[in-house]
């Protein structure tokens, strides 16, 4: 059960905020704090907490070297995260009072991933191990394509949803993740049963999974449907829920648990998550999980 994460590895420079900036306000934050992120970062520390062997390939910048340490801590193989000239991808994040947050993401390094970087990493793997994408890299569309050619299996957070997906072979994956924002922005629609109809249809051969926030998450794969409720929990942010649930989703569906038992562990995984401030940071152990189950 062998995961390559090719994914986003930023610097956070986190605001805490009373609320989220308006055009032409000029504010003072509450605090600032500088942590590891990226959707790809995160997810890989999610992989790596729930026992999956995770291994991350990306770029970084020459500061951007504490990232690759903090995956180093976490469990994950980092023999395909090398340095590329330019500067590390970061994010400005601000987090309201009531702990959502505002993201505004620089590429950086995220963006110099090349086809030959991408055929170097996928020629240490083979059929049957599985490909994870977010939307915050390079060569997502080329990963795609070399990875079904290889037989590997691919699941793919579509975020950030943007011009970036359009045109990309989404058909191509065995997962499908979204929330409300990027599914409406594929399907053309916002309502959720409308949102997995339509992407199920369209992808047959996808399980489409769709987080909803305080109302669970819901799973679709051609005709079949399955719905996981949230759990409840003092929310203090929420920047990784999304990656800790991707992480924890694709352990169970990995080993062949059901699409429910993978949406339950998820969203237990979840809101442990959202219970503390943070991102990779904040993601839970697989045992510590298991215990509020």
């Amino acid at each position: 059960m062998r995961v390559v994460n090719f994914g986003s590895l930023n610097i956070d420079y986190v605001y805490r905020v009373d609320h989220f900036v308006q055009p032409g306000e000029t504010m003072s934050a509450q605090s600032l704090q500088i942590q590891c992120g990226g959707k790809g970062l995160n997810q890989s520390v999610a992989l790596a907490r729930a026992g999956v062997e995770t291994w991350h390939a990306g770029l970084i910048g020459p500061e951007g070297h504490f990232l690759k340490e903090t995956l180093d801590r976490a469990g994950v193989h980092t023999r395909f995260v090398e340095e590329s000239a330019g500067s590390t991808g970061h994010a400005i994040i601000q987090v309201d009072s009531t702990g959502q947050n505002s993201i505004l993401l620089h590429d950086g390094a995220n963006g110099r991933l090349t086809p030959d970087f991408v055929t170097a990493v996928l020629d240490q793997f083979s059929a049957g191990d599985t490909v994870l994408l977010q939307n915050e890299t390079s060569c997502v569309e080329e990963i795609i394509h070399q990875a079904a050619r290889r037989g590997m299996r691919t699941a793919m957070n579509a975020a950030p949803a943007n011009e970036k997906l359009v045109g990309l072979p989404l058909e191509a994956l065995s997962w499908l993740l979204v929330n409300e924002v990027e599914g409406a922005f594929l399907a053309g629609t916002e309502a959720p049963e409308a949102i997995l109809d339509t992407l199920a249809a369209r992808y047959p051969e996808t399980t489409v999974v769709l987080t909803l926030g305080e109302q669970g998450a819901a799973a679709a794969r051609g005709g079949w449907r399955a719905w996981g409720p949230a759990r409840k929990t003092a929310v203090v942010d929420t920047t990784a829920a999304g990656d800790t649930f991707t992480g924890y989703f694709l352990r169970r569906a990995l080993e062949g648990g059901t699409l429910e038992e993978a949406l339950s562990l998820a969203a237990a995984a979840s809101a442990l998550a959202v219970s503390r401030p943070g991102a990779a940071d904040a993601v839970p152990g697989y045992e510590e999980v298991l215990r509020i189950l």
